[in-house]
């Protein structure tokens, strides 16, 4: 059973930052997943925020976060993270991990992102 535990989210004003930690456990290695970051604010559908490759090598964004926020791993801490720069009250919303291996979804609780002054 994998299990994914968001952290590092809170209440931050306008152009600020924040770095979004997700540490994940499984009976597979970390490196064969897959990893994601989706955000869903209220009222809205979940949406793909940023994705990263297993070895780390390849990631996409959305065009609304492209410059601003990155996705990177750390295969040997089992973590995937968000760094997000410049944030926007757009980009209030819960974010949630993903974690995708063999065609199977997993996700976390999610932790809960607020923009604003």
């Amino acid at each position: 059973q994998v299990q994914l535990v968001e952290s590092g989210g809170g209440l931050v004003q306008p152009g600020g930052f924040l770095r979004l930690s997700c540490a994940v456990s499984s009976p597979f290695a970390f490196s064969s997943y897959a990893m994601s970051w989706y955000r869903q604010a209220p009222g809205k559908e979940r949406e793909l925020v940023a994705a990263i490759t297993r070895a780390g090598g390849s990631t996409n964004y959305a065009d609304s976060v492209k410059g601003r926020f990155t996705i990177s791993r750390d295969n040997a801490k089992n973590t995937v993270y968000l760094q997000m720069n410049n944030l926007k009250p757009e980009d209030t919303a819960v974010y949630y991990c993903n974690a995708v291996l063999f065609g199977v979804n997993s996700w976390g609780q999610g932790t809960q992102v607020t923009v604003s002054s």
